[in-house]
C-alpha cells in the first residue's frame, strides 16, 4: 500500500475509533489531525470535509461487512449440502466472530448514524439505509434456500430476517452497556435455535447429505 493510502487508512482508522467512543458531533477534525500526526492540509487532501469522511468511513466498514458476511456463510455452505445447516455452522462462526471484534472494537458505524441522523447528510443516511437493506435481503436469501427444503412453521421469512440484523445491532449495545463482549454471542445463537426450530428437521421436505458436523 502506497504511502498516501497509509495514511487515508489510518485517518479512517483514528475516525472510526473516535466515532465509536464518543459519537461523531464530538469527534473534531482536529483531533484526528493530531493522533495522526499530519497537518491540516494532509486531511483536506484526502477528505474535503467532515461529511465526505463520514460517507468514506461508513462505505469502508460496509465493504468490510460485506466480505466478512461473505466468507463466513461461503464456509457454512462448504461444510454441508443441506442449506439449514449451512446456515446454522455459519451463524455459529458469525458468533463466535463477532464476540471476538466485539472484544477489540465495541460498536456500530451504522448504528451511530441511525442515532445522529441528523448529524449526517442525506447520501450518508441513504448509504446506511441501503445497506440494512441489502444485509436483510441477503438473510432472507438464506432462509429461501432452506425454506426450499424445510417448511417454515408460522414464520414470515421477511419477519426472520429482519431479526437477525436485530438480533446483531442490539446484541453490540447490550454487550457495550454491560461491558461483556460474550453478549452478542449469546444472542446470535440464541437466534441460532430458533431457526433450527422453526424449520424442524422432521418435516424435511429432503434432506441432502451433511459433508461435515458442526
Amino acid at each position: 500500500m502506497k504511502k498516501g493510502a497509509e495514511t487515508r487508512e489510518r485517518i479512517l482508522d483514528i475516525a472510526e475509533a473516535a466515532v465509536l467512543a464518543k459519537g461523531f458531533a464530538a469527534t473534531s477534525i482536529e483531533e484526528i489531525i493530531a493522533e495522526a500526526g499530519i497537518t491540516k492540509s494532509g486531511f483536506f487532501y484526502h477528505f474535503k470535509d467532515k461529511n465526505e469522511l463520514a460517507h468514506e468511513m461508513v462505505r469502508r466498514f460496509i465493504d468490510s461487512n460485506e466480505r466478512l458476511f461473505d466468507d463466513i456463510f461461503g464456509r457454512g455452505r462448504e461444510l454441508a449440502d443441506d442449506p439449514l445447516q449451512g446456515f446454522l455452522v455459519g451463524l455459529k462462526l458469525l458468533a463466535e466472530t463477532l464476540a471476538e471484534v466485539q472484544s477489540r472494537h465495541p460498536g456500530c458505524i451504522v448504528a451511530s448514524v441511525c442515532y445522529q441522523e441528523r448529524l449526517f447528510d442525506r447520501e450518508v443516511v441513504e448509504l446506511t439505509r441501503r445497506f440494512t437493506v441489502g444485509w436483510t435481503a441477503r438473510f432472507r436469501g438464506y432462509l429461501e434456500e432452506i425454506a426450499a427444503v424445510y417448511p417454515a412453521h408460522g414464520v414470515d421469512l421477511d419477519d426472520l430476517a429482519e431479526t437477525l440484523a436485530c438480533m446483531i445491532d442490539g446484541g453490540i449495545i447490550l454487550a457495550k452497556i454491560m461491558g461483556d463482549a460474550s453478549r452478542i454471542e449469546r444472542q446470535v445463537l440464541n437466534y441460532r435455535n430458533f431457526v433450527r426450530m422453526v424449520f424442524s428437521a422432521e418435516h424435511a421436505v429432503a434432506a441432502p447429505r451433511l459433508l461435515a458436523a458442526e
